[in-house]
């Protein structure tokens, strides 16, 4: 009963529970805090069933949002026919479907993740005739304790494309991606990661990354969802647990969430030029997202240990500039195939352009929204962004560094720089204002304008801080 399920009509889903002997359908959402929820029912009670199917089911909305007021907070959550799948870790014959939040009139909810990235997408789609697609590479470490001495010797971080029997979880990787496939979730390939770690009390830290198959935003950001939902519940079988933190130990490599975009125009791949080189509208593409960098990090890197990331400087990008192939620069041009013949290229999404900042504990659909407004931005403001990515362009062995502006050091600073750009968010009610205003109130919460100076010197402090977000977002 493996693979993705789409369903046209509320009989369709009953047929399906019936035929299929499912015991218990989840009623699986999105809030604030991107992870995913769920609500359960017992299937087999059909007129209950179809109730639920029609209607949705009421949940209260200032447990799920921060900016929701407790005194008005109910919501509903409605079944989406077009994305269902058989739970493939539940005991119980059991069937998800995601679901969309409404509002106590029954209409989208305005401050909803999909609603949000759904807004941003149409306006992006309508003012350029462009449609995006993104793939997410979704890094993590595998966590378990050593309990005896099997472990073959190696060094640490030195740990990428490592194979068994010196990659200790490449079976529990290749069953994440097994089980990801079931769920019709396409991905690149999956890796062992730098990544290596051996503490001194017993515990074993091993980085692995799984690379999704590019999709349009929205799809995109429902994948890393259901993705992080099943790597966690595979570990957990195994007896280990993952983490997506973007910074388990200083002295080690840090674990991102790069987003590799590609924008097509009636469904030919505009990023790249009939030459084969970096086209003009991607130069603008990239442009726009250099411009708005700064308050980008607020919905790309949401905690502190997200700018500890930065900080590390381990293959993490800190200044504000693009680059062909280099993995320090904020936007990176990856090799494109170029040998590949001309009638192959725009049929695919191979030519992309890197955005290296985000890391897992972002909310996808805000951050892919956010980058919609951004690339919006830049393809409507082309002298800007043109001369902008022109001056931000850093070749191999340039001496601009020193005159680059950086990233964000701390949610403070992220903070300020969203207020300085609220508008551009909020502009034709894409991030509503009180979403705005609720993010900038929590970054401004962690009061980690001078995190790392205080840190300095106190590695029993960087070490509690660290394992208080290890099995954060």
């Amino acid at each position: 009963m493996s693979g993705p399920l789409s369903f046209s009509e509320n009989e369709d889903v009953v047929k399906f529970v019936l035929e299929k002997g499912i015991k218990i359908v989840n009623l699986c959402h999105v809030p604030e805090d991107g992870r995913l929820k769920t609500l359960s029912f017992s299937a087999p009670d059909k007129v209950r069933l179809l109730e639920i199917l029609d209607m949705g089911e009421r949940v209260d909305g200032s447990s799920l949002f921060s900016f929701i007021d407790p005194c008005q907070s109910d919501l509903y959550i409605s079944p989406r026919f077009d994305k269902a799948f058989i739970n493939p870790f539940a005991s119980t014959p059991t069937l998800n479907m995601l679901c969309d939040y409404l509002d106590e009139d029954g209409k989208p909810l305005s401050v909803a993740p999909m609603n949000i990235l759904r807004r941003a997408v149409e306006k992006l789609r309508s003012s350029t005739s462009i449609t995006m697609k993104a793939l997410a590479e979704l890094e993590f470490y595998v966590i378990s304790r050593l309990e005896d001495e099997t472990l073959l010797p190696k060094e640490q971080d030195k740990n990428y494309h490592e194979s068994a029997p010196f990659a200790r979880f490449e079976t529990i990787r290749n069953e994440a991606l097994a089980t990801l496939a079931e769920q019709g979730i396409a991905t690149k390939y999956g890796h062992c990661e730098v990544g290596r770690i051996l503490t001194k009390d017993k515990l074993v830290m091993e980085q692995h990354e799984i690379e999704f198959m590019a999709k349009d935003l929205e799809e995109m950001a429902d994948t890393v969802t259901i993705a992080k939902w099943i790597v966690r519940n595979v570990c957990l079988n195994h007896g280990v647990t993952a983490s997506f933190s973007p910074k388990i130990s200083m002295e080690h490599a840090g674990s991102g969430m790069h987003a590799h975009l590609c924008a097509t125009r009636n469904n030919e791949n505009i990023v790249a030029a009939s030459d084969g080189t970096l086209s003009d509208e991607a130069m603008m593409m990239i442009g726009g997202i250099l411009r708005f960098a700064p308050s980008l990090a607020a919905f790309a890197n949401t905690t502190p240990v997200s700018y500890l990331r930065f900080i590390a400087r381990k293959e993490s990008p800190m200044h504000i500039c693009w680059s062909s192939r280099n993995r320090l620069a904020l936007i990176r041009i990856p090799l494109w195939w170029n040998h590949r013949k001309k009638n192959e290229r725009g049929r695919s999404c191979l030519e992309t352009f890197e955005y290296r900042a985000p890391d897992a504990f972002a909310n996808t659909y805000f951050l892919l929204a956010a980058l919609a407004i951004a690339i919006d931005y830049g393809l409507q403001n082309p002298e800007e962004t043109r001369k902008l990515a022109e001056n931000l362009h850093v070749d191999r062995g340039s001496d601009k560094h020193g005159k680059l502006k950086t990233l964000p050091t701390s949610c403070n600073e992220a903070a300020d720089n969203l207020e300085k750009d609220r508008r551009v968010y909020e502009a034709e009610d894409i991030f509503p204002k009180r979403l705005i205003d609720k993010t900038i109130e929590k970054l401004k919460a962690y009061d980690d304008h001078d995190l790392w100076r205080k840190l300095t010197g106190k590695p029993d402090e960087i070490d509690t801080l660290l394992r208080e977000y290890l099995h954060y977002g």
